[in-house]
């Protein structure tokens, strides 16, 4: 079995990949500095095979010592949040993760020179996608298609230049990964100052599915949601998502390859929040919303092709949405009510 360096091993992602890892079998050391919902706490924090460091991906030194004995990194230390976001923290997203990726890279192609590291594996975004025209998008079309409008976009697409600059001039081998939409467990009320009004409930700079649980269980009613809720996505379970990643970490054919990581699903917003109000509200309670000003970079549709991840890794991404908001809808009514959310 591996040892395995996931950076960014506190958030959203990393904490359910880095469990995947561990039943794997895998020795995994995680490294995270608590920047957005503060300390957490994971059900394998004391797991025999897990160390974690609590420290900044920003330090390359640190990164370096920790990369000691690791035949794996998994570079998924990031910035990140939903749509407003995109829009609220506009350069730090850029500047922040553009610093976190140059000192990732400069340990990592230290420790591919002179120790045991054998491979990259760099979580990029869908947002890479975001000023495509047509659907669906494919690995390559990132490339192809006119550049994210976003500056959290055009930093996930910095970050696949990264990747295939280290293997150009050091010969660093990598493979990159994009999920889609990511929903499950674990996210908590942002650190940041910033907050977003959605008619009487103030959001905590979160993704979609949480806003919309919590809105509902505060009692807003009618919904509000942004724009006409015609925006397309791809709703993917974290727990399917991780599978994939540690499939992506582990395969041969992995080596210096972009996937894809997503459900098949195509899934309205207003299809969405219709689902999350029953699940709350009952069968029998008529679903009323509104319309609120969307946000400028809410992309339209995101639809993945998933074909090579399902032929070369042999992942597919198999919850359905209705499975994850079974586990996510009671996750985040508790937080509501614990006053987490």
């Amino acid at each position: 079995m591996a040892k395995v360096l996931v950076t960014g091993s506190a958030g959203f992602i990393g904490g359910y990949l880095v469990e995947e890892l561990l039943d794997r079998g895998h020795e995994v050391v995680g490294v995270d500095n608590f920047s957005k919902y503060g300390p957490v706490t994971h059900s394998y924090d004391d797991h025999p095979r897990y160390r974690f460091v609590e420290g900044d991906a920003r330090d390359v030194d640190l990164l370096t010592g920790l990369l000691d004995g690791c035949d794996h990194l998994v570079a998924g230390a990031a910035m990140i949040g939903g749509i407003s976001y995109f829009h609220a923290y506009a350069y730090d997203l850029l500047a922040t993760n553009e610093r976190i990726m140059a000192a990732t890279c400069d340990a990592a192609i230290r420790a591919h020179r002179e120790g045991s590291l054998s491979k990259v594996t760099y979580l990029s975004s869908s947002m890479v996608f975001e000023s495509t025209e047509h659907w669906p998008s494919r690995e390559g079309d990132e490339r192809r298609v006119p550049p994210p409008l976003s500056s959290y976009g055009f930093q996930k697409l910095a970050v696949e230049y990264y990747a295939r600059a280290a293997w150009e001039q050091y010969r660093l081998p990598y493979t990159i990964v994009r999920p889609f939409n990511c929903v499950g467990v674990g996210e908590g009320r942002a650190l940041g100052q910033a907050e977003v009004l959605s008619g009487n409930v103030k959001l905590a700079m979160s993704h979609v599915v949480p806003d919309l649980v919590q809105k509902i269980v505060k009692g807003q009613d009618p919904l509000r949601i942004l724009g006409e809720g015609n925006q397309v996505r791809h709703y993917t379970y974290g727990g399917d998502l991780a599978r994939g990643i540690a499939t992506a970490v582990e395969h041969p054919a992995a080596r210096n390859e972009d996937f894809n990581l997503s459900t098949a699903e195509s899934t309205s917003v207003l299809a969405l929040a219709e689902l999350i109000w029953h699940k709350i509200k009952g069968p029998d309670v008529p679903f009323r919303y509104v319309s609120d000003e969307p946000f400028r970079y809410d992309v339209q549709k995101r639809v993945p092709d998933v074909t090579k991840a399902r032929e070369v890794l042999g992942f597919t991404a198999t919850t359905s949405l209705d499975v994850m908001l079974d586990e996510v809808v009671p996750w985040v009514t508790r937080a509501v009510e614990e006053g987490r959310l």
